[in-house]
């Protein structure tokens, strides 16, 4: 299997934010994107998500399952920064709707709401409501939701974003464990990873650039 950019420009509002963004991504490999706050991390992550259009360029998901015609987006789970919990249900009554909502993707399933709990450290308060966790806990169970479902591909934006250090070691180790079975990341973050043989990706940004200048 395959995750392929080629040529990606994307625009916000008046604004190009980057122009021809290539990389090609197959089983068990990472790029992580780097670059300074405006430089277009985030929008190439969306972009590949399905989450936004491209100004130009195509993402294209190359499988021997795949139907012809697929959206890369399908492959793909995206945590962003926000993290998509609704705060008055408990943890396992969101993680089990995202469960039911998403399904499988071809090839593999997931945990159930209570295994994916314990992954992230969390599995003892699994009853509470979502909005009564810290904001390091609920990063963690929002990490979780990417465990209920299986989904080759993982596109994470700064995904230790308000965690202690061994909550980011918890976090690496799943990361490991997806690509030790594939799986493919694509992730964007000013702090390591941990990941060894990662690929990098340096956003520069074009922010403001005049038209003639593309």
């Amino acid at each position: 299997m395959r995750l392929t950019a080629e040529t990606l420009s994307a625009r916000r509002g008046e604004d190009l934010i980057f122009k021809d963004i290539s990389f090609d991504l197959g089983a068990g490999e990472a790029l992580v994107l780097t670059g300074r706050n405006g430089s277009g991390k985030s929008t190439l992550l969306r972009v590949v998500a399905g989450l936004l259009h491209p100004e130009t360029g195509r993402v294209t998901w190359h499988s021997d399952a795949a139907e012809s015609g697929m959206r890369a987006a399908e492959a793909c789970h995206y945590l962003g920064h926000r993290n998509a919990m609704k705060a008055e249900l408990s943890v396992s009554e969101n993680l089990s709707f995202w469960k039911s909502f998403f399904g499988n993707f071809e090839g593999g399933t997931g945990l159930s709401a209570a295994e994916a709990a314990e992954a992230v450290g969390l599995g003892g308060i699994a009853h509470l409501p979502f909005g009564y966790l810290s904001a390091g806990q609920q990063r963690r169970i929002a990490f979780a939701k990417l465990l209920v479902s299986h989904r080759p591909v993982w596109i994470l934006d700064e995904p230790t974003a308000a965690l202690d250090a061994s909550a980011e070691r918890v976090f690496t180790d799943l990361i490991k464990a997806h690509l030790a079975e594939g799986g493919i990341l694509l992730a964007a973050t000013h702090q390591p990873l941990g990941l060894e043989n990662a690929k990098e990706l340096k956003m520069a940004g074009f922010a403001g650039v005049m038209e003639e200048s593309w």
